[in-house]
Formats: C-alpha cells, sequence, structure tokens
C-alpha cells in the first residue's frame, strides 16, 4: 500500500514538473514575440508596366531611339524578379511582360480581379524643356497643377487607341476641359498607404538611385482611379533629358531604379504587416530612445478634422500633424515599438483596418525603418 501511495505521489510531482516545464516553455517562447500577430499579411502585387504594343509612350531626345514603352518594362521585370527572389510569400503578377497594348481598364481590372494588395505602376516622363529630370511619384487625386495635369492627360490619352473607349470608360475625354471634374468626387480609400508608398519610393530613389526627388503628388489617372487597392504610378525620369534618358537606358540604371522601388516595396510591408525586422530582438523592440516616440496612423484628410469628430468614435488620444499639404490623424503616443505595434491591433480591431505605425523624433515625423535603425 505505501508503495502504491508513493508510485502516486511520485506521478503527481512528476505531472507538475512536466505542468510547470510546459508554462516556463511557453512564458519564454511568447517573450521572443512581444509583438502580436496582425491579419493583414501582403501577398499580391501587381506591377504595370506603361504603355506598350502600339502605344509608344513618351519617346527620348532621338540619340537614343527610345520608346517609354520599352524602357518601363525592363524596369518592371527586373522589380518583379527582386520581389520574387525575396519574397516566397508574395505573389507578384504582371499587367503585361512583353510588348503589348493593354487598354487602362483591364490594367486596373487584373489587378482588382487577383485581389492585389498594392499597384504599382512604371512610366518614363517627359517634357518641352530638355533640362527637367528627376523623378515623381503619384498617387490618385486632382490635378493641382498645369504640369500634373498635362501629364495625366498624356497618360490618360492611351485610351484613345482602344475601341468603343466611349462606352467603356462612360464618354470620358481626355482632351475635354471638363475632364478633371470626374476626379473631383474621388475618394481615395487607401490614400493613406499610397501617399506612404509613394514617399518611401521617393526616398529610395533620392538615396538608392541617387535621382533628383521631384516629390510625392497627384494626378488623375484613369489607370488608377480604377483600382480597389493603394496605388502608384512611378514616373522613372525624362527621357526628354539625354543624361536621364541615357540611364533609363542602360542595365545599370534600370537595376538602380528597379531596386531602389523593391527597396521602398519591402519597407512598406515591414510597415504596414506590423512585423518587426528579422535581426530585431525582444528586448530591441521594447527598447526606449530619447526623443523617439511612435504613434497609429488612421487617417489622412485634405481638409482639417475636428479631433472630436464622430469619425475618431472608440479612438483615444487623437492628434494631427500636418506633412505633404495633408493633414494626418493618428492615435496613442508610445514609447517603444512593441507597445505601438499591440495599439496597432486594438485600433485595426475597432475598424481602421490599414492603421500602421509611424515614428517621431523630437515631435518630427520620420520615417520607421530610420526610427529602427536607431533603436537598434
Amino acid at each position: 500500500m505505501r508503495d502504491y501511495v508513493k508510485t502516486i505521489k511520485n506521478v503527481i510531482v512528476t505531472k507538475r514538473i512536466l505542468y510547470l516545464f510546459v508554462i516556463i516553455f511557453f512564458l519564454s517562447f511568447s517573450g521572443t514575440n512581444p509583438v502580436p500577430e496582425t491579419q493583414f499579411r501582403l501577398k499580391t502585387v501587381v506591377i504595370d508596366p506603361g504603355h506598350g504594343g502600339k502605344d509608344p509612350g513618351n519617346l527620348g531626345t532621338g540619340k537614343f531611339k527610345t520608346y517609354e514603352k520599352d524602357v518601363v518594362l525592363a524596369i518592371s521585370l527586373k522589380l518583379g524578379n527582386y520581389i520574387s527572389e525575396n519574397f516566397d510569400d508574395v505573389k507578384v503578377i504582371y499587367t503585361r511582360e512583353k510588348d503589348e497594348f493593354i487598354g487602362l481598364k483591364e490594367r486596373a481590372d487584373i489587378a482588382n480581379r487577383n485581389k492585389a494588395d498594392i499597384f504599382i505602376c512604371i512610366h518614363a516622363n517627359s517634357n518641352k524643356s530638355s533640362a527637367a529630370y528627376g523623378t515623381n511619384t503619384f498617387v490618385m487625386g486632382l490635378n493641382k497643377t498645369k504640369d500634373n495635369l498635362e501629364l495625366a492627360k498624356r497618360e490618360n490619352a492611351s485610351i484613345l487607341m482602344e475601341d468603343d473607349y466611349m462606352t467603356k470608360y462612360e464618354g470620358y475625354d481626355p482632351n475635354s476641359p471638363e475632364a478633371d471634374i470626374i476626379f473631383s468626387l474621388y475618394q481615395n480609400a487607401y490614400l493613406d498607404q499610397s501617399l506612404e508608398l509613394a514617399a518611401m519610393v521617393q526616398k529610395q530613389f533620392k538615396s538608392r538611385a541617387k535621382r533628383k526627388d521631384r516629390g510625392v503628388k497627384q494626378a488623375g489617372f484613369l489607370v488608377l482611379y480604377q483600382t480597389m487597392m493603394p496605388s502608384i504610378l512611378v514616373e522613372t525620369g525624362f527621357l526628354t533629358n539625354r543624361e536621364e534618358e541615357k540611364f533609363l537606358n542602360s542595365e545599370k540604371g534600370q537595376d538602380y531604379l528597379a531596386s531602389a522601388i523593391y527597396r521602398a516595396f519591402k519597407d512598406y510591408k515591414t510597415v504596414m504587416e506590423g512585423t518587426l525586422p528579422a535581426n530585431f530582438s525582444p528586448n530591441e523592440a521594447m527598447k526606449i530612445i530619447d526623443g523617439i516616440i511612435f504613434r497609429v496612423q488612421i487617417v489622412t484628410s485634405s481638409n482639417a478634422i475636428p479631433l472630436d469628430s464622430p469619425k475618431f468614435d472608440g479612438i483615444t488620444n487623437v492628434q494631427e500633424y500636418v506633412s505633404g499639404g495633408w493633414f494626418k490623424y493618428t492615435s496613442g503616443e508610445k514609447k517603444d515599438l512593441a507597445s505601438a505595434y499591440r495599439l496597432q491591433v486594438e485600433v485595426r480591431e475597432k475598424g481602421f483596418s490599414s492603421a500602421f505605425v509611424v515614428a517621431f523624433h523630437n515631435g518630427e515625423r520620420i520615417n520607421l525603418q530610420d526610427a529602427i535603425k536607431m533603436v537598434k
């Protein structure tokens, strides 16, 4: 009997030890990931090389016999290869992979049918002045300047090569003075993310490809108007500038531009997914650096929104900052990245599904990747 009781006691003690081991194991495991998982994962990107086939796009100076359609296809394919080689979990889809004509609506339809997470349209610019050079990245919006209006007209004129374009585009005529009115009622549900990606592209063009940064702008591009996800149109340079045309035509230039857009894509993916870099430790995620705070961005607007607006119901500590002429609104104020990512999950669960973490240094907005480097 005593031996039986002793055996029972030993079993109980062994089980308790096992339970304790399991608890310690899971606690230690959870400690390696202080940031909760978010539902969003960027799985599909559609890359759209502008023009093609009977639509050559902009032309070069004549020395290199450059067609925009060829340059942007080369850059687009390189960009897609960079993404595919480095992200097994991301599907890359092209609107065209050869020299063929694809209508603007069909390009957007390809992205919509495949439920793309982002749409990247690649173009090359032109100007009456051969002195103009540098890169722009555009998001969908009103043409606020004459130059933007003229650029949008040139790009939208591709529809004139499509059969029955007046029916397909519901009477839209890119040459009509009233054409821009169609965009006045446009509400971009993905403006925040589009602006963020566009800014990342311009940052990489400047630092990685050493190009002149002409900024992030808005214009009424039909191809962006039709898409139902964060979308940008990248003008990689001016074919009408001899030096830039030479760069755009070169293997090295195309590699640099594709690599810059890829790096922006990688940064954007990290920000939107709310994940830490692979080499980031749990202690670093909870590290506090003087002068750095993190907030969760929820809304961007062309007009100021009262902080007590019903739009922010359920959201605490709403603050406003202005950047690039936009009014941007954030929630919370966290001193470490782990806390900011946890707040991001909470905010997304309250209906702001596209909320993302932004960083400030001494009160000024900085790139999140720069903040992460400072923490490292």
